[in-house]
């Protein structure tokens, strides 16, 4: 038995390499192999470069904004380029919060008191090494808006105060009502149609700093919350620019694209247990007012937003709320210069509306990105599409923004 053994392994031994040995001379040595890998290389870079980057198209209602953009900020005229091995909208939307990297930043907290009685968490970066602008009182500051659920600690924010920092800028965090760790001290939550808080927050920055220039940048769900302040506000605002990036400007078709099996699976059911787990902490704060035991069964963002969104709110039904958190019917009326990046294939954000109707709003529209996405490069670890858009504008609206008045 030990000789059969001992045969079997040596007669192994020898297919093996004689196996490895005609793969080779067949397939590289004659140069098959290699043709095939070439020719699949070559078909999917001709395909990437024909259908995958493309420029962006810019929308704008004057032909001012636009000129101030292609001097100023030129990468919302440059091509696109996708992570090669990760275009598609839902690779791109889910691998972001795991491939971008988590800057370290070291924040100053705030509890500003709102005058229902409520509490609002802000997460300052002074930067008080800044060597561009020492002068604290003048320091350009930027308000940054995360989206559904998100906090300060979001990477997204954390990049954009990285790139603030590299301008020299300083930046202050809006963590939404019982977010961030923070009690909730009234039974009232927040929703991106009531811009009350952010009024609160946006008056209490630029009283404690009223002759710095004063920028504003949401994301996502904290895009439309800005939207729909700016809307209500025209031009009686502090702020002197604005930035949106993923925003949904139509509620209604933003839940119905979550819906759709594939993305109910991947996104929709996922963030309606986020939602309930934020309120779930909080919950002895509601009950005399919501059916939180309904609500605990929602399995669907629209699911929860009927159940306890537009009860908390006020609104009669789920319609009259989604009309009202809609940040498109409020875009005629935006006062100052604002940018807003979308993509195409964004399933949060499926309508696209026209900024043409406002010469204040620019709308730079990507084909590829998905939602909070716009990787590229090869290992987007470091930086994204959607940062470089904001640390551009940010710049030129706070170094050349005096231009847009003269033109």
């Amino acid at each position: 038995m030990q000789r059969l053994a001992m045969d079997l392994r040596m007669l192994s031994r020898e297919l093996s390499l004689y196996l490895e040995h005609q793969v080779r001379i067949g397939l590289f040595g004659s140069g098959v192999g290699l043709s095939l890998i070439l020719g699949f290389s070559f078909a999917y870079a001709c395909y990437y470069m024909s259908s995958i980057a493309k420029k962006p198209q810019l929308v704008t209602g004057g032909e001012s904004f636009s000129r101030f953009l292609q001097d100023h900020c030129p990468v919302v005229t440059e091509t696109y380029y996708p992570t090669v091995w990760c275009w598609e909208s839902r690779g791109q939307t889910l691998l972001r919060p795991f491939i971008t990297s988590k800057p370290p930043v070291k924040y100053r907290n705030e509890l500003i008191k709102t005058a229902d009685g409520g509490q609002i968490s802000l997460d300052w970066f002074d930067d008080d090494n800044s060597k561009c602008y020492m002068d604290a009182s003048t320091r350009p500051t930027i308000l940054l808006l995360p989206g559904l659920t998100g906090t300060s600690k979001e990477s997204y924010i954390l990049h954009m105060i990285h790139l603030s920092e590299e301008l020299g800028y300083r930046c202050v965090v809006f963590n939404n009502r019982g977010m961030a760790g923070e009690n909730l001290l009234t039974p009232r939550t927040y929703c991106c149609a009531n811009t009350e808080d952010l009024e609160t927050v946006i008056q209490h920055v630029h009283s404690l700093y009223p002759s710095a220039p004063f920028l504003a940048a949401g994301v996502s769900m904290g895009g439309m919350l800005l939207l729909n302040y700016l809307g209500k506000m025209g031009p009686k605002t502090p702020l002197k620019a604005a930035a949106t990036f993923s925003v949904g400007w139509n509620t209604f078709a933003c839940s119905e694209s979550l819906e759709k099996p594939l993305n109910w699976l991947l996104f929709n059911y996922y963030l309606t247990t986020c939602l309930q787990s934020s309120i779930n902490k909080h919950r002895h704060m509601f009950v005399k007012q919501i059916d939180m035991d309904h609500v605990m069964k929602a399995k669907s963002i629209r699911e929860f937003d009927k159940r306890f969104t537009s009860v908390m709110f006020g609104y009669r039904t789920i319609d009259d709320y989604y009309t009202d958190a809609s940040p498109n019917r409020r875009l005629k009326s935006v006062g100052i210069p604002v940018l807003c990046l979308n993509s195409v294939d964004d399933v949060f954000s499926p309508s696209h509306e026209t900024a043409k109707q406002n010469p204040n709003v620019a709308l730079v529209l990507t084909s590829y990105g998905g939602h909070i996405g716009f990787l590229e490069g090869i290992w987007p670890r470091q930086s994204t599409y959607m940062d470089r858009v904001f640390k551009q504008f940010v710049q030129a609206m706070v170094e050349h923004g005096h231009e847009l008045s003269s033109m």
